[in-house]
């Protein structure tokens, strides 16, 4: 046994509400309708996940048009465009949307303001689905992206446009809040969500990683490569002060050797990470090194949605 080392474990992390239902969603589906069920794009961003749900009989499709008429089709938590929706419900005869009840608020907030005559733009990353499910609310061109400032230059408003503002759920709250600042020194009257569109469960874990990521040595955010929210946290923690920070995606990812000499690490997770990964990360540190750990929480989380009627017993 190597000589001792610290583990401050991370709260709130792991599945937020929005990925639990996602997740159950494609579960109920199976039990209901039997293998196998299709879902458009991955239900969530962890391939822990999807292996699982695949081996239940999920489906998993890059393009719609290959689901068969006769079997359900699932939309993805990260919802998906008018498109998608219209071509379904033209070709299928089961739809279920799995979309997180926080991103399609963000859906209707898009339509309320087209519909009251607002340029609108979206802060968020490019070709990630839950954008372009976002943009594909309304017709072409009616939304505008902002992935960072520089695209704020690239706006053309005049001065008669009412402008209004979205992002995406999965943000960096402080680049978020950076780029807020700049369009309302841009656009002194552009307008907002009534509520914050960043989600409850994004704002947790970086309020939690950004509080305790600088006590540590090093930091790890257990979460698949393509999962936004696990990748800000990793930037949360760096700009926190422990610049040693890496995304993880399993214990099998895991090279010890890279923490040798350090003495504390901390540890959470995305939010459409399963606990179990978290665990085999840890005991694998406790099959090498004497470990103490330590559990800290910044806030509880009790948040629970419904699942689709189609799907209520």
């Amino acid at each position: 046994m190597n000589y001792s080392k610290k583990i401050i474990l991370v709260s709130p992390r792991g599945f937020c509400a929005g990925v639990t239902r996602a997740i159950d969603v494609v579960l109920e589906a199976i039990k209901k309708y039997g293998a196998p069920v299709y879902v458009n794009h991955e239900i969530v961003h962890n391939k822990h996940v999807i292996a699982e749900l695949m081996e239940k009989g999920a489906i998993f499709l890059k393009n719609i048009e290959d689901a068969p008429s006769n079997r359900p089709i699932i939309f993805s938590a990260h919802g998906v465009s008018k498109k998608i929706t219209n071509y379904a419900e033209s070709n299928n005869k089961i739809i279920i949307d799995a979309t997180c009840p926080l991103v399609s608020k963000v859906h209707v907030q898009a339509d309320k303001f087209y519909k009251q005559g607002y340029k609108i733009i979206l802060i968020g990353h490019k070709y990630h689905p839950e954008v372009e499910g976002t943009m594909g609310q309304l017709p072409s061109g009616s939304i505008s992206l902002v992935e960072d400032a520089n695209d704020i230059d690239k706006l053309n408003f005049n001065e008669d446009h009412k402008i209004a503002y979205l992002t995406q759920t999965t943000l960096s709250i402080d680049d978020t809040q950076n780029i807020i600042l700049l369009l309302r020194e841009k656009f002194p009257n552009i307008v907002a969500s009534p509520k914050e569109d960043i989600c409850y469960a994004t704002s947790n874990r970086q309020k939690a990683i950004k509080e305790y990521a600088k006590r540590c040595d090093a930091f790890i955010v257990v979460g698949s490569k393509n999962s936004s929210n696990s990748n800000r946290l990793v930037e949360v923690a760096k700009k926190a002060g422990c610049h040693n920070s890496h995304l993880l995606e399993n214990a099998e990812s895991l090279d010890l050797t890279n923490y040798s000499s350090c003495n504390i690490i901390g540890i959470s997770s995305g939010a459409s990470v399963p606990e179990i990964l978290v665990d085999n990360v840890i005991s694998k540190f406790q099959k090498n090194f004497s470990m103490e750990i330590e559990n800290v929480s910044l806030g509880e989380e009790n948040i629970q949605f419904k699942l689709p009627r189609e799907l209520r017993n």
